[in-house]
């Protein structure tokens, strides 16, 4: 279980075969990688389901090779499998492939990759994020750990203005670890075991293609994103869910159409949380402890009800504009934006 959808399995995967089960998805939402909070936002679940099957059925179309099996349609007494058109509401429910997760032991921030791929053969969910960005903001970590000269721009510094890349900029992030952090090339090729990390750059190149260019069809800009990726009997397959206002970042009319509202808006009124969350973070890092979270001296308060609103109409309709279809009920995007910046 994920701290925003749940994980149900049908038939486990083995060392020979992929395994069956679904997400559910649940109107929980996560923020600086706390985890489940306080609230729910109505509607979020079925707006990220429907977004996530939407891309997966684009790139299946693409060739992309998927973990995506369809949608779960929940209509009379008998559930069944169907793809997201024939759905006869918005879907909540996805049903995928499962491959195997082995553990992966550790001693602080120290990590045995070595046992986790001993144990996971050549069928397993690959323990990194591949991350692309078409745009690299103001407040961005790749400036702080990157120069521009690195990526081929043509920078002395980094300037004092968002930066569009004429070609995506790839990196690498672990997945499991307590604290994930970025990765060089030969230490995200060594944790992906017998995946190929050359494969798995070129993948994120092509669906962050397809999703920019859905995005642009829709009058949005798409500026950041990742996927996760199974590896199976060589094969590489996009796993997890894919371009989601909480996977990617989205703008309409230059404002953030994402799960950065709410990370903006937490930091605006909660700054005593967000500032004792990265003292934690430090702090775990600095004492090579993995629970950062068990540091950390403050809770996050609830939302009122007038901000959980907006965040439900935002994610609404950002999913009507995005796949073309007016499958929530909900404002248009100007409305629901326009809504966001009176918070």
């Amino acid at each position: 279980m994920t701290s925003v959808k749940e994980f149900r399995i049908e038939r486990e995967a083995t060392t020979d075969s992929l395994g069956a089960g679904s997400f559910v998805f649940t109107d929980d939402y996560s923020v600086f990688d706390w985890g489940k909070m306080p609230d729910q936002i109505p509607d979020k679940g079925a707006s990220l389901c429907t977004m996530g099957a939407f891309n997966f059925e684009l790139l299946e179309a693409e060739g992309v090779p998927t973990h995506y099996r369809g949608v779960v349609d929940h209509n009379g007494d008998s559930d069944s499998v169907v793809s997201l058109e024939e759905a006869s509401s918005p879907p909540w429910e996805m049903a995928i492939e499962l491959t195997q997760v082995p553990d992966l032991p550790n001693e602080g921030r120290d990590y045995d990759y070595d046992h986790y791929h001993e144990a996971a053969g050549e069928n397993y969910l690959i323990p990194l994020e591949i991350v692309f960005r078409n745009r690299v903001p103001i407040g961005s970590s790749l400036r702080s750990r990157t120069e521009p000269a690195e990526h081929g721009l043509e920078y002395d510094s980094w300037p004092d203005e968002a930066v569009d890349l004429a070609e995506p900029i790839v990196e690498f992030s672990t997945k499991y670890e307590e604290g994930d952090r970025y990765l060089e090339r030969a230490e995200a090729d060594r944790i992906a075991g017998v995946a190929d990390i050359d494969a798995l750059a070129d993948l994120a190149r092509e669906v962050n293609r397809i999703l920019t260019e859905q995005a642009e069809s829709a009058g949005l800009d798409h500026q950041d994103g990742k996927i996760e990726c199974l590896y199976y009997q060589g094969e590489i397959r996009v796993a997890d869910v894919v371009g989601t206002f909480d996977e990617n970042r989205f703008s309409y009319e230059g404002s953030q159409l994402s799960k950065e509202v709410l990370r903006q808006y937490h930091k605006r009124t909660q700054p005593e949380w967000v500032q004792a969350v990265e003292a934690a973070k430090a702090e775990a890092k600095q004492d090579n402890v993995a629970d950062w979270k068990s540091l950390c001296t403050v809770d996050p308060e609830p939302l009122s009800d007038d901000v959980l609103e907006t965040a439900r109409d935002l994610y609404c309709a950002g999913t009507n504009a995005y796949t073309g279809h007016d499958l929530f009920e909900a404002p248009p995007l100007s409305s629901a934006i326009g809504a966001v910046q009176r918070l």
